[in-house]
């Protein structure tokens, strides 16, 4: 920095300003308030920091002058090419490898989401269960929580809401009650799914900064009982909230009776997923002045093609709704269905009964061939991902990018599910873009020697405190951090401050941290990218007039008591440390 033709060094603190002005910013101008795009602040910022750490590197160091004096540009080269031109170098600089994982695995989850395989097991408990609420829910959540260890959370999320929306619609739960679960939801992916590190970024962010002291052994010792104990705290509030609740099964609607095949056939013949309530809202001018009572009788739990009817929505309009939910070539057979459904023409509507499920068993046997072949990308998956395990110098991401190829070929024949899956798999890998630039940052400061005095602190309060003590205010530290900031930002800042510590001390503080994340992730509607998915659906479908405070103050219960059972686990594995 030159001042009036005199230079002076940056000092390398000016870095930790700005890495810290970049995090605090996208708290105070992406959350609330302003929402300010957070791809430009952290790509500006970016650049910022990295001009910053360029002028403190090059007049800082004198030799690298003077090998650029004698060698000209070229003595930078092999600096170059080992940070610019290998996996390993962008892995150091941006997590490249963890990045990728995630990239191939929005891409896999994808294209298995299309088999609508979470819906079909779901509603197979459910007729199972003759319609009990509360154990489909639990299963559902214990399938997801096992689920988002090893898949993508961001997915899984989105998966599990839709799904648990249908069947809480048709138990006919008060919006209050459907709110709650759509918001426990991002505990299930992420606090229940802290059992592994592949299905949370932060996990893997732990992992990649603290090789090879984090491996899946640790994972399964230590993080497992956390995720266990969040799992039964969440069936305990699920089983308060929906106890009594059931779905009279007998008498459910074909659509609803065939929730999966239906799902697959507007993924195939239209390109999306909608729940009803969804496709009404994008049909709101068609509907004109019937919008809003048929809205309501959705929630009420009446089917679509019932609310059209008792709305007394125009008969072409009716046909033109029901073609584009599900399939035109049924449009004909569903409107009669629920126009004689309480009427005196039983045969007409046997007859449409009779065409509409002979379209659904047909569409039914595709999708169940189609489940077959994603199930089969699991396969290269999960060997490349032991593979990794075994040689952690064979790349992560060929694990998920294998999987989605295989898996693929499900999907591979539907050219319209082909694009759905593609299109839905970049919309929810957007929401990670943001991060590169600030894992640079972090990489940057690590260079500075910035995150050295913070290994020095924690071993000054380690022998003042004792470990347990100061591992329990880590917990307490990156579950507040991470319920204002972005969790996965807080991983790779407070991860690379254990670097250098004894294994067990490596292995205690991870814990802590881990178990922080996913709790303070959840806090707060922007603590994690499931909170962001979770937040955004409740405003766009159940409540517009929702609050970021109205989420704080329905989530904190729970997430006192997963806290505090958190709390107890970490201090029994540092006594068992001990």
């Amino acid at each position: 920095m030159t001042i009036a033709g005199t230079f002076y060094l940056i000092p390398s603190w000016a870095i930790a300003v700005e890495v810290l002005l970049t995090v605090v910013s996208l708290f105070v101008f992406g959350s609330i308030r302003y929402r300010l795009d957070k791809n430009a602040l952290t790509y500006g910022m970016g650049l910022v920091i990295a001009a910053t750490f360029w002028s403190t590197w090059w007049h800082g160091s004198t030799n690298l002058r003077q090998a650029v004096d004698v060698g000209g540009f070229s003595a930078l080269l092999p600096t170059l090419r080992q940070y610019l031109f290998t996996l390993h170098g962008w892995d150091e600089l941006i997590h490249a490898d963890t990045m990728l994982f995630i990239l191939g695995l929005t891409f896999f989850v994808a294209a298995i989401a299309q088999t609508r395989l979470l819906e079909s097991i779901s509603f197979k408990v459910l007729e199972k269960r003759r319609g009990n609420v509360v154990v489909t829910i639990a299963l559902l959540a214990a399938i997801v929580s096992l689920a988002s260890g090893i898949l993508d959370g961001v997915s899984m999320i989105g998966l599990m809401i839709r799904t648990m929306i249908v069947i809480l619609f048709l138990s006919r739960a008060v919006k209050k009650d459907i709110i709650y679960a759509v918001m426990i939801s991002t505990v299930v992916t992420t606090v229940c799914g802290m059992w592994l590190a592949y299905g949370e970024p932060p996990n893997l962010i732990m992992k990649s900064n603290l090789h090879p002291h984090l491996d899946n052994a640790f994972f399964l010792r230590y993080c497992l009982p956390v995720a266990v104990a969040s799992y039964f705290i969440v069936f305990w509030n699920l089983r308060r909230r929906f106890s009594g609740k059931t779905v009279e099964v007998q008498k459910l609607d074909i659509l609803d009776r065939h929730t999966a095949d239906v799902r697959f056939l507007q993924a195939s013949r239209h390109g999306e997923m909608l729940t009803p309530i969804e496709f009404v809202e994008e049909h709101e001018e068609r509907l004109g002045g019937h919008f809003q009572p048929v809205i309501e009788r959705l929630y009420n739990g009446e089917p679509l093609g019932e609310a059209l009817v008792n709305q007394k929505v125009p008969a072409e309009i009716r046909k033109m709704l029901l073609g584009k939910f599900v399939w035109e070539n049924v449009a004909e057979d569903l409107d009669h269905y629920y126009v004689h459904n309480f009427g005196e023409e039983i045969e007409k509507k046997d007859d449409a009964y009779r065409r509409i499920q002979s379209t659904l068993e047909s569409v039914s046997r595709q999708r169940r061939t189609s489940q077959v072949l994603g199930a089969l990308g699991f396969i290269p998956f999960i060997s490349l991902l032991i593979w990794h395990a075994m040689n952690h110098n064979v790349p992560l991401f060929l694990s998920s990018f294998s999987g989605f190829a295989v898996s693929w070929f499900a999907i591979a024949s539907i050219p319209k599910m082909r694009l759905l899956a593609l299109r839905e798999a970049v919309h929810e890998y957007k929401e990670y873009l943001f991060l590169i630039p600030l894992f640079f940052s972090i990489t940057v400061l690590q260079k500075t020697g910035f995150l050295n005095q913070l290994s020095h602190g924690l071993n000054y309060a380690i022998e003042r405190l004792g470990s347990s003590h100061v591992a329990f205010a880590q917990f307490a530290g990156t579950t507040f951090l991470s319920a204002i900031l972005d969790n996965n930002v807080v991983a790779d800042f407070g991860g690379r401050a254990l670097q250098g510590m004894e294994v067990n001390l490596i292995h205690l503080f991870s814990l802590s941290q881990i178990a922080g994340y996913a709790v303070g992730g959840c806090w707060t509607h922007i603590g994690s990218a499931q909170s962001v998915v979770a937040y955004a659906f409740i405003k766009k479908d159940i409540d517009e007039d929702f609050t970021p405070f109205q989420w704080i103050k329905m989530m904190t219960p729970i997430i006192v008591e997963i806290f505090i059972a958190a709390a107890i686990l970490i201090y029994l594995q540092a006594a068992l440390r001990i």
